[in-house]
C-alpha cells in the first residue's frame, strides 16, 4: 500500500530549524498564527520605555547632563549592564529574586537609566540656565510619561494573569508614585528663582531625586521580570500540551486515529518552536543559549523520527525492534522538552545545580590565572590548592595518552610536557616559599621567571593537546564521510540478509564509539562553554542515533519489502549524516577559538535550514 500525501507537492520544513524570533518563523513558514495576548502586551512593555523621549544633545550641552548619554564622558549604554552603571550612579541593585535573565529586559532600562542618570549626574554647579532648567525638566516629564504608559500596559498584563495580579500592581503602583515624584522634583515652578543675575538653581532635593529613581528602577524592573514570567508560563504550557498529545500518540493503534493526533501535535510544535525560538535569542547568558540550541536540535530531528518510527510501528505492529526504535524517539524527545523548561525556569528537578564535566582548558586556564595572580599577591592561596589544580589538569590528559586513536608522537609529547610541568611548579613552589619567608611583599626575581616557565609549558601542553584532538578528529571525520557502513546497512536490510546486517551493526557500534571518544577529547580543548555543550549534544547525538539505527536496519531485515521501514531508516541514516556534517562545521570553530580569530563568546554556527523530502502530514486514510 503506497502513502499518499494531502499537502500538495511542496514539502514543510521541520518547526526547529534555528532559532528564528515567532514573527519571523511564521513569515519564513506563510503562517500567520495570531500571537498570544500577553506576548502582545510584554512586547508593547518593552517598546513603550525604548522609545521614551528625550532631550537633544543640544539642550543639555554644558550642564553636565551629557556624561550620562551615549557617548558621554559618564556611564555609558548600552555597552554596560544597567545593574552595573547603576550602582556606581545611584547605589542601586535589582532587588532579591528579580535577577534580569533575558536581553530584552534588561534594554528595555537602557534609555530609562539613561535619563535618569542624567538628572543624577549633572554638574553640581550652584547656578544654571533657564534652558538647562527646562531641559532637565523636560527629562523629568519624558520619565513620567513614559513610566505611566507602561504601567497601563502593566495592570493590563496583571488583569490578564491572576496568579501575579498582585504582585504586578504593587510594582506598578510604586513605578508611578516614583515617576511623578521625580517629574514634581523636576518642575521649574517648584525652585527657587534667584533675582541676582538671571541664573537659577537647579534642583532643591537632589537626595529625594536619588530615592525617587531607586524606587523607580526597582519597581520597573520587578514589572518587567514579572511579565517575562508570563514569557516561561506560555512555554511551560505548551511543553505541557506537547506531553498530552505525545502520551496519545504512543497508544494510537489506528492509522486514521495517528493522522488526527499528528495534525494537532505538529501544530503544538510549531507554537513550542515560536515560543523557544524567541526564548533562545533573548536569553543573557551564552551557555544557557547553547543548551536551549542543543535541545531544539534533538527536537528537530526527532519530530520527523517520531512521525516514521510510528508509521512503522502502525505497519508492523508484532515487530519487537519497531516498538524499541518507536520507545526510544518518544524517550528522547521527553528529556529535550524538560531541559528545554530547565534552562527556561533556571532550576532543575533535584533543586541543585548541574556541576557540568571539567575540561582541560578551562582547568589550565584557571591553574594559570592562580599562578599569575601570585604577582599581585603572594599569600592569596597555599601551595596545595595549586598542587592539587595541576594534579587535576593532569589526570584529564590521560583521556588523551590513553586513548588509542591518539599518535605515538603526541602522546610522548604530552607525557614529557605533563613530566615537565611537574618540575616547574616544585622550581615555583621553592621561589614562592622562599619569597614567604623573607617576608616580601612584591614578587622576587626567581619567582618571575619561575612564573613564566610554568605559564610556557602549561601553554606548550594545551597547544599539544589541541593538536592531538583536532588531527585525531579531523582524520576520524574524513574516514566516516563516505558513510560505507549505513550504505551496506541499507543495501543488506532490503535484502533481508540478517547475518550481513548483524556484522554491519557491529561496525557502526565501533564507529559510535570512536566518534563518542573524539567528541570527548574535543570537548576538553574546546575553549568555550558553548561549544562545549555543542560537544556534549554531539557525544549524545551519536550514543542515541546509533543504536536507533540499528533497531530500524534489523525492522527492514524482517520486513525488505516494507517501504515505510525502508524510509524510517533512510530518517535516521540522514540524522546520522547530519551531525557528522556538524562535526566538521564543530572543528572548524574549536580551531578559530584557538588561534584567535573568534571571541570567548564563540558559539557552534548553525546551518541553513533544509527543505526535507517528508512532509509533517495531512495524510490520507490510505497510508501505506
Amino acid at each position: 500500500m503506497r502513502c499518499e500525501e494531502e499537502g500538495g507537492p511542496q514539502a514543510r520544513r521541520l518547526p526547529f530549524p534555528r532559532a528564528e524570533g515567532g514573527k519571523a518563523m511564521r513569515r519564513r513558514q506563510g503562517r500567520s498564527a495570531p500571537e498570544p495576548e500577553s506576548s502582545s502586551r510584554r512586547r508593547h512593555l518593552l517598546l513603550l520605555l525604548s522609545q521614551a523621549g528625550e532631550p537633544t544633545r543640544s539642550e543639555l550641552r554644558g550642564s553636565g547632563a551629557m556624561a550620562a548619554f551615549p557617548g558621554g564622558s559618564g556611564v555609558s549604554w548600552p555597552r554596560s549592564p544597567p545593574g552595573a552603571a547603576l550602582a556606581t550612579a545611584l547605589g542601586w541593585e535589582p532587588l532579591p529574586g528579580l535577577q534580569i535573565r533575558s536581553r530584552s529586559v534588561e534594554q528595555t532600562l537602557v534609555p530609562l537609566v539613561a535619563q535618569i542618570t542624567t538628572l543624577i549626574n549633572h554638574k553640581d554647579k550652584p547656578k544654571k540656565s533657564d534652558k538647562t532648567l527646562r531641559a532637565v525638566q523636560q527629562v523629568g516629564q519624558a520619565v513620567k510619561l513614559a513610566v505611566g504608559r507602561f504601567v497601563m500596559v502593566g495592570e493590563a498584563i496583571a488583569n490578564e494573569n491572576q496568579e501575579l495580579k498582585e504582585e504586578m500592581k504593587v510594582a506598578c503602583t510604586e513605578a508611578k508614585q516614583a515617576g511623578e515624584t521625580i517629574a514634581q522634583l523636576t518642575d521649574v515652578a517648584t525652585m527657587d528663582h534667584p533675582e541676582s543675575d538671571g541664573q537659577i538653581t537647579i534642583f532643591t532635593d537632589k537626595t529625594g531625586v536619588v530615592k525617587a529613581a531607586r524606587l523607580l528602577l526597582s519597581s520597573v524592573t520587578k514589572v518587567l521580570v514579572l511579565a517575562d514570567r508570563i514569557v516561561i508560563k506560555q512555554i511551560i504550557t505548551s511543553r505541557n500540551k506537547v506531553l498530552v498529545t505525545m502520551e496519545q500518540l504512543e497508544r494510537v493503534s489506528s492509522f486514521q486515529e495517528f493522522v488526527q493526533i499528528f495534525s494537532q501535535f505538529g501544530n503544538e510544535m510549531v507554537e513550542f518552536a515560536h515560543l523557544t525560538g524567541d526564548r533562545q535569542n533573548d536569553l543573557k547568558d551564552e551557555k544557557k543559549k547553547a543548551k536551549m540550541a542543543a535541545a531544539r536540535a534533538i527536537l528537530e530531528k526527532c519530530t520527523m523520527m517520531l512521525l516514521t518510527a510510528s508509521k512503522t510501528c502502525l505497519r508492523h505492529p508484532d515487530c519487537e525492534s519497531a516498538r524499541v526504535n518507536k520507545g526510544a524517539v518518544f524517550h528522547r524527545m521527553r528529556i529535550a522538552l524538560e531541559q528545554v523548561i530547565e534552562i527556561v525556569t533556571d532550576s532543575r528537578p533535584s533543586g541543585e545545580n548541574e556541576p557540568g564535566p571539567v575540561s582541560i582548558y578551562n582547568g589550565i586556564k584557571e591553574f594559570k590565572n592562580k599562578v599569575e595572580g601570585l604577582r599581585e599577591n603572594l599569600y592569596l592561596l597555599s601551595k596545595e590548592n595549586l598542587r592539587a589544580m595541576l594534579r587535576v589538569v593532569l589526570e584529564h590528559t590521560e583521556d588523551f595518552t590513553d586513548s588509542a586513536y591518539t599518535s605515538h608522537e603526541n602522546r610522548e609529547r604530552i607525557l614529557e610536557l605533563s613530566k615537565q610541568a611537574k618540575m616547574e611548579l616544585e622550581q615555583l613552589v621553592s621561589a614562592w616559599m622562599y619569597a614567604q619567608s623573607q617576608r616580601k611583599k612584591d614578587v622576587t626575581e626567581d619567582l618571575e621567571v619561575a612564573i613564566l616557565k610554568m605559564c610556557q609549558c602549561m601553554t606548550e601542553l594545551q597547544r599539544e593537546l589541541h593538536s592531538a584532538a583536532t588531527s585525531v578528529a579531523a582524520d576520524v571525520i574524513k574516514y566516516h564521510s563516505d558513510h560505507l557502513v549505513l550504505k551496506a546497512l541499507k543495501i543488506c536490510g532490503t535484502e533481508g540478509n540478517i547475518e550481513a546486517v548483524a556484522e554491519h551493526s557491529c561496525k557502526l557500534s565501533e564507529q559510535k564509539e570512536q566518534l563518542i571518544e573524539i567528541c570527548h577529547l574535543l570537548r576538553h580543548v574546546s575553549g568555550t562553554e558553548p561549544l562545549e555543550i555543542t560537544c556534549l549534544h554531539a557525544e549524545d547525538t551519536f550514543h542515541v542515533t546509533g543504536p536507533q539505527i540499528i533497531s530500524a536496519a534489523e525492522t527492514l531485515t524482517l520486513h525488505p519489502s516494507s517501504k515505510i521501514a525502508k524510509e524510517n531508516l533512510d530518517v535516521f541514516c540522514e540524522a546520522w549524516e547530519s551531525q557528522l556534517t556538524d562535526m566538521s562545521l564543530l572543528l572548524r570553530e574549536i580551531s578559530d577559538v584557538f588561534e584567535g580569530r573568534r571571541g570567548e563568546k564563540a558559539v557552534l554556527r548553525c546551518r541553513q535550514p533544509t527543505v526535507l523530502k517528508y512532509k509533517l502530514p495531512t495524510y490520507s486514510t490510505r497510508v501505506f
